[in-house]
């Protein structure tokens, strides 16, 4: 399927997009993911991949409109765990 980012037209297919991702090691999400396989990755290291573009070049919302064109799932990252208040341990403690 031909996808537009950065305005540069590239041909690309799903098991593409899963054979260039397999092997690379999801970052940490913020913002916007998509999951592939079972591992979820920000679309902005997928489209880094894929593209072999400077992630300044495009958007997280361009990589988005593609990967979903592609098939896969894009979604807002998940929410981090609150933080535990480490004080309230301590008291259980007696410290």
């Amino acid at each position: 399927m031909r996808c537009v980012i950065a305005r540069f037209p590239f041909d690309l297919t799903k098991s593409e997009v899963e054979q260039s991702m397999s092997g690379v090691t999801p970052e940490a999400v913020e913002g916007v993911a998509v999951t592939i396989g079972r591992r979820v990755y920000p679309v902005m290291q997928v489209g880094e991949v894929i593209t072999r573009q400077n992630r300044r070049d495009f958007t997280s919302g361009e990589m988005r409109r593609a990967l979903t064109r592609l098939g896969f799932t894009c979604h807002d990252a998940p929410a981090a765990a609150p933080a535990r208040d480490t004080r309230a341990d301590e008291g259980a403690l007696g410290w």
